[in-house]
């Protein structure tokens, strides 16, 4: 009797235990293998230090703006400042300043006749506006295209607002009179719609994309990548069905419950961001699931169509709602920093910077196009030394075309051009002897 007492006591203090522990919420199993909902941004200093350049490009091309906008290009520096403090939000002196920084892209010189500071573009930095227009202006047909796919992102309407459209051309590498070369100029494929008549403000007007039975369903970029990834691998890339390229930032801490997550969620399949799911019933978990890995699907269908394969965040938010993204896109894409990347450098942290991950390394885009290397003219030219800066200070003042060169000037060597007699570097020889 004595142990059957004794059982019994064992018994009941054994699934008080129990209860006490469901109670308090502790529950002896293993860790979630499910993808965390918040995770921290680990950096990656290869796109940051891209963006620390950025954020000189971005000065340069608003100054570029305001420079270009006066009669003759040209303009006092003093004036210049003024409109940057006005419309940029410069501080005081900070134009000025920038535009001695960056002589290969600004030329500051003494007026001849009002004996004041005046500033204009180089040669070498109007020639990379006119490559850069050149090459927007030859690739329409692959523009048009762009235009296209990114409305079909947008099931079941088709359609996205032209003034969304207009704040990103830039990067999807439209022109600026988009909505004439490319939208009206191809009814076929695009149709612009204003509801409140044809003189409506462009925040009310719509690009929707015309149907056309005959055309192919689109083909993601990424499965393009994954029929890529078959062929060359065969019967091995049979888990990468439905697999996304993944790179995680150095020093990002992959756990054992997170690497099972992941397995997972590479082998979820998922409804293609180009298909309207509007008649589906998504009110299951399994359906849950499909859409948010379709909801990363869209995005990096998104960026995949850009010129630069990256964005800000507030431009993918203007589509947010057309392409059923989630609510919460800076805490969606930190799930997935092995497929995304986001940069706060610019804008003292304000700006966020989306990158496509696989299509960089080591901070440089893998595929390169003509539009692209025609802006990377831009960044070469604002990282190059200050000291070498005569040869484009002198083309600067026979004129801002340069023409007849070879026929006014005498033949130097390179040397004569970029260092003055006492070795000093400076181009003041140069500004007197070639300024009218």
């Amino acid at each position: 009797m004595s142990s059957l007492s004794t059982w019994r006591a064992r018994l009941s203090s054994s699934l008080a235990s129990a209860a006490s522990s469901s109670i308090s919420g502790v529950r002896h199993k293993s860790q979630s293998t499910s993808i965390p909902k918040k995770l921290q941004r680990v950096r990656d200093h290869g796109f940051d230090d891209l963006m620390e350049v950025e954020k000189k490009v971005r000065r340069a091309l608003k100054l570029q703006e305001l420079i270009l906008s006066h009669p003759g290009g040209g303009l006092p520096v003093s004036r210049l400042e003024s409109l940057a403090r006005r419309h940029l939000k410069f501080a005081s002196q900070e134009a000025g300043s920038f535009l001695l920084r960056h002589p290969h892209v600004f030329h500051v010189f003494e007026h001849p006749v009002q004996r004041i500071l005046w500033t204009r573009l180089t040669p070498r930095a109007l020639q990379q506006l006119r490559i850069e227009s050149d090459a927007i202006s030859s690739s329409l047909p692959s523009a048009a295209v762009r235009l296209r796919r990114l409305l079909l992102l947008a099931a079941p309407s088709f359609r996205l607002r032209l003034e969304h459209i207009r704040l990103a051309r830039t990067e999807f590498g439209l022109p600026e009179d988009f909505e004439q070369s490319i939208v009206l100029a191809h009814p076929s494929l695009f149709r612009l719609l204003s509801p409140s008549g044809p003189d409506a403000e462009p925040r009310l007007k719509f690009v929707e994309a015309v149907p056309n039975s005959d055309e192919p369903f689109p083909i993601a970029a990424v499965e393009l990548a994954r029929e890529r990834e078959y062929r060359s691998r065969g019967s091995d890339a049979q888990d990468a069905r439905f697999a996304f390229p993944i790179q995680f930032p150095p020093g990002f801490k992959i756990g054992k419950y997170y690497r099972v997550a992941v397995w997972k969620w590479q082998r979820l399949p998922y409804w293609s961001p180009y298909e309207d799911v509007s008649s589906y019933d998504l009110r299951t978990l399994e359906a849950r699931r499909r859409m948010e890995k379709r909801a990363v699907a869209t995005i990096h269908e998104f960026l995949s169509l850009t010129v630069e394969r990256r964005t800000t965040l507030e431009r993918i938010a203007h589509f947010r709602q057309a392409m059923g993204m989630p609510s919460k896109l800076k805490e969606f894409l930190l799930q997935h920093q092995g497929i995304f990347y986001i940069s706060t450098r610019g804008n003292q942290g304000k700006l966020h910077t989306v990158f496509l991950r696989e299509a960089y390394k080591k901070g440089q885009l893998l595929e390169e196009n003509d539009v692209y290397l025609a802006r990377k003219r831009l960044r070469e030219l604002l990282l190059m030394s200050p000291q070498k800066v005569n040869f484009d200070r002198m083309l600067t003042s026979l004129g801002r075309e340069g023409d007849g060169f070879h026929h006014s000037v005498p033949a130097m060597n390179t040397k004569e051009f970029f260092q003055d007699e006492d070795g000093s570097g400076s181009d003041s020889g140069v500004e007197s002897q070639f300024i009218d």
